[in-house]
């Protein structure tokens, strides 16, 4: 299994992957020009043909022996520069009555674009049998999610200084997002899914024009809506962990539609960004592989980027000897450079 830059020869795969995310998962769309658009926009920013505050990367997850897509992710670089990025803001007013000797403090939903210009990761998802403990499958999450902060220690000067990303909020067994039915729905005049395709597409710009301007006071909302405010879809905690290990946390933003959590972090002070390190390559035929996958190694291109479990660490003078099957996986030769780093590794 690695990671790599997505390719036009991916649409049909990439389209199988859309379809199975489910409601609620607005970065992948199942739209077959919309997909087909985002692979050449993809190309174009693996091959460095757009500005850098421009650019999207889209990763795949390859399954070299099936030559399956198991999954996927991304990187925005800058978000809302071009299409309005909004979110709510949780925050509280104060209320008091000197004469009744009252004081009363509220939670309230401001609409937001403080986000504005910051970098997202965001579109992780994992095939349902590329999931769980067996050895084949082992991890593939975790390589999903930590290779995206490898390559943004490598190209470090691509990316400003925060990051986010949204989780997908809660629904119930039916699909249904109570959060959605109990605020947007009385300022959309159309269903959840259709929202969430349109947004899905880039075409944002009806969030603005309908939403309200002042804030909500959270009371008015019914108990089951307020359970949803910074609330996670249960197929998204696994992803959720992953990033708080890293060290984004919630500060307060939630999804305008679902009310899933916007967890967020200084790209400097995020542990995959911190603890990675370059080391040299040699290749070794007989170098053996471990059990659990503990190294994580990513190439120094942009264009023909890689990132694969490695089966051990760097010795004493900083170089990593892998054998044949990592070095193929890995495309690279022995004196080649790598970026690695411990996923087990403490801050």
């Amino acid at each position: 299994m690695r990671m790599r830059p997505i390719v036009e020869s991916d649409l049909d795969e990439l389209q199988a992957l859309a379809r199975e995310t489910g409601v609620g998962f607005t970065s992948l769309p199942d739209n077959r020009e919309f997909l087909e658009q985002k692979i050449a926009i993809a190309q174009r920013a693996f091959n460095g043909e757009t500005p850098a505050d421009q650019r999207l990367y889209f990763f795949v997850l390859e399954d070299e022996d099936s030559e399956r897509l198991a999954g996927c992710c991304a990187i925005e670089a800058q978000v809302g520069r071009e299409v309005p990025f909004y979110h709510y803001r949780v925050g509280t007013l104060a209320h008091s009555s000197k004469q009744l000797d009252l004081h009363r403090t509220i939670d309230t939903l401001f609409l937001s674009s403080d986000h504005t210009g910051d970098a997202e990761v965001a579109s992780l998802f994992l095939r349902s049998d590329y999931r769980g403990a067996e050895a084949r499958h082992q991890r593939n999450g975790a390589l999903l999610s930590m290779m995206r902060w490898l390559f943004m220690a490598e190209f470090r000067d691509s990316f400003p200084d925060k990051v986010l990303a949204e989780m997908r909020g809660h629904f119930d067994s039916n699909g249904r997002s109570p959060f959605w039915e109990y605020l947007g729905s009385n300022f959309f005049p159309m269903d959840f899914s259709e929202a969430d395709r349109l947004t899905g597409l880039g075409q944002k710009s009806f969030i603005g024009e309908l939403m309200p301007k002042f804030p909500i006071y959270t009371p008015f909302l019914s108990d089951e809506a307020r359970d949803c405010i910074g609330k996670v879809h249960e197929h998204t905690r696994p992803a959720l962990a992953m990033l708080k290990k890293q060290g984004l946390r919630w500060e307060g933003y939630i999804d305008i539609f679902d009310g899933g959590p916007t967890v967020e972090a200084y790209i400097n002070d995020v542990k995959g960004v911190r603890l990675s390190r370059h080391v040299r390559v040699e290749v070794d035929p007989d170098a053996a592989t471990e059990g659990r996958p503990q190294w994580l190694a990513a190439t120094t291109s942009m264009s023909d980027f890689r990132a694969a479990w490695v089966g051990r660490g760097p010795d004493d003078n900083g170089v990593l000897t892998i054998n044949n099957e990592e070095a193929r996986r890995l495309e690279v030769a022995s004196g080649d450079t790598l970026r690695i780093l411990n996923s087990d590794e403490e801050a």
